[in-house]
């Protein structure tokens, strides 16, 4: 019989065992994304950021064609990450760059999160590449979108068929806290959530301000 134990599963995320690469979040790609509206695209995209910053995830954050077509990252994102380098590629798919895999390599880390524009072109590409070359890879699917609902769903199938884990925004945050005594980073985590969370933000907010409401107690 298998013994129960405290401790985490090997699939879950923590700051130290993974690395995110967060890709095309550009105005001329949002134009065309159908299947998420701008507005919870980027309040997702920011949510993820700020997660990754607050728990000093390595992250890679890439372009394409940033001056000639697409427009610049999100603000949201470079306001997180604002001395980060950003690698500006003509490669729709990440992975194909080799600064992207030279990046990969220095960080060393098995697991990789990966988040962008669009679903079934730039997320599809660098993540079945990924899974190829034996790295376990999460997507994030509600900082991910696509042309149409169509589209993002059979890119979402075809990569889960091939083995990716996918995950939420606010999931992904959560997951990295997982304790919430754990208070080095509790304000950060509570923060995050109140600003990008949703209702579960809203749900914070009222039960701090009612009655001191406190997740480690």
């Amino acid at each position: 019989m298998p013994q129960a134990t405290p401790t985490p599963g090997k699939t879950l995320l923590n700051p130290s065992n993974h690395l995110l690469i967060m890709i095309d979040h550009q105005s001329q790609m949002a134009f065309a994304t159908k299947s998420i509206d701008a507005i919870t695209l980027r309040n997702n995209a920011a949510l993820v950021a700020k997660a990754a910053d607050e728990f000093k995830v390595p992250t890679i954050l890439t372009t394409v064609a940033e001056k000639s077509f697409s427009g610049p990252m999100f603000d949201e994102i470079k306001a997180v990450f604002a001395d980060a380098p950003v690698i500006d590629r003509t490669t729709m798919n990440t992975w194909e760059d080799a600064r992207i895999a030279e990046r990969v390599n220095q960080i060393g880390k098995a697991k990789i999160v990966f988040a962008g524009l669009w679903t079934s072109v730039c997320i599809v590409g660098p993540t079945l590449s990924a899974l190829d070359q034996g790295f376990e890879v999460y997507v994030i699917a509600d900082a991910c979108g696509d042309v149409s609902d169509e589209a993002h769903q059979r890119a979402m199938e075809r990569m889960i068929q091939a083995g990716v884990r996918p995950m939420t925004a606010l999931q992904y945050l959560l997951e990295l806290q997982r304790d919430w005594a754990r208070g080095e980073t509790y304000d950060a985590t509570v923060a995050t959530s109140i600003a990008h969370g949703g209702s579960y933000g809203l749900g914070l907010i009222y039960a701090k301000s009612m009655f001191g409401g406190s997740e480690a107690h």
